[in-house]
């Protein structure tokens, strides 16, 4: 049966009301199923107010919404069997996980009635409740919190489980807790489903830890950059570190080769002067070296006598050689000057 035959049979007032909610379903991205269930009038209607703007929920009959759903048709039929209990139409133009970010954000605190599940864990928390002593100390130990009267009120000596997850909650808890001001239940509008881009989402597929996500996007997007840099495949991100990994690797090769470049100049003399004092510092006499080299050795014999006093060594070695110091040395004067000036003429 066609969806146009399905609306003749129906009044005229059912017949506006499928076309007001088609006309709302045509105006958004995103489409979704929440339940109302539980939510209390006015309170639903401060939720309408805070999604002004964003998104707009229509709640109608059941079976009108699954008529407008059917008309529309786009995929969107398939969300006819997430409509049971009460439940609402809510369309945004927002992607489906904003969505349920953003209808989890509105949650709030809430008492817990008598014959409701507990959604959690109901926990009497440690304290002093403010009340004045009496028997509602009483009723505090009957639901099974550690309360006692101390310094003139009731006070609860440790947090006390008084209901677990999944349990009922009986009158006697439930008038316990709205003394305390204990709200242990969220009241929201739940997402059953949402259409978007011809898919259907669900709850479990849209919960998100964003922190997580963010950091699994920016290590995705560091490992995008390093094979880019690795595989030197220029993008916008990546040509900047490009042209200074290049520019350093051509200066090394500068450095290397000892290529005469006006920017290489500095580098190229400082490690000429370092390699000229590490062969200077191998030179046994002082007096072989030009003056300005005379040091060189003076002072890593120095850094290496303050290392071993540190290791605990002695001198015993340093003085044996100052010691033995030949007899003929005045015969080796001559030779002395003569490799003094061959290193002189060397080193300038």
């Amino acid at each position: 049966m066609s969806a146009e035959r399905k609306t003749e049979t129906i009044p005229q007032w059912k017949k506006e009301e499928v076309d007001e909610l088609v006309d709302t379903l045509e105006s958004y991205d995103s489409i979704g199923i929440v339940n109302i269930a539980g939510i209390p009038s006015r309170q639903l209607q401060a939720m309408r107010r805070n999604l002004h703007g964003t998104a707009e929920l229509r709640v109608s009959r059941n079976t009108l919404m699954a008529r407008a759903l059917d008309e529309v048709d786009d995929g969107l039929e398939d969300l006819t069997e997430y409509i049971g209990g009460q439940v609402g139409l809510i369309g945004t133009n927002a992607n489906p996980f904003t969505l349920f970010q953003q209808l989890e954000e509105s949650k709030t605190a809430a008492p817990i009635n008598d014959g409701e599940v507990a959604p959690n864990d109901i926990v009497i928390p440690e304290g002093d409740t403010g009340m004045d002593p009496g028997q509602f100390v009483g009723e505090l130990q009957a639901v099974g919190a550690e309360a006692r009267i101390q310094e003139g009120s009731i006070q609860v000596m440790a947090d006390s489980t008084v209901l677990e997850a999944g349990e009922v909650v009986d009158s006697q808890l439930a008038n316990v807790l709205s003394e305390l001001g204990i709200e242990p239940k969220e009241v929201g509008l739940d997402l059953q489903a949402v259409f978007a881009d011809g898919v259907v989402f669900e709850p479990e597929e849209l919960e998100l830890d964003v922190e997580e996500y963010r950091a699994d996007i920016e290590a995705a997007t560091a490992a995008a950059q390093n094979l880019s840099i690795n595989a030197v495949y220029p993008t916008a991100q990546t040509v900047g570190s490009l042209l200074g990994k290049g520019a350093g690797e051509a200066k090394s090769v500068g450095l290397q080769a000892a290529i005469e470049d006006e920017e290489l100049m500095p580098d190229l003399v400082s490690k000429a002067d370092g390699q000229v004092r590490a062969l200077a510092a191998q030179i046994d006499d002082p007096e072989a070296l030009p003056e300005e080299l005379q040091d060189v050795e003076t002072a890593e014999s120095d850094a290496e006598a303050d290392a071993e006093a540190d290791e605990g060594g002695d001198d015993e070695d340093e003085s044996d050689a100052a010691d033995a110091e030949p007899e003929d040395a005045d015969d080796d004067d001559d030779d002395d000057g003569d490799a003094g000036d061959a290193m002189g003429a060397m080193f300038g």
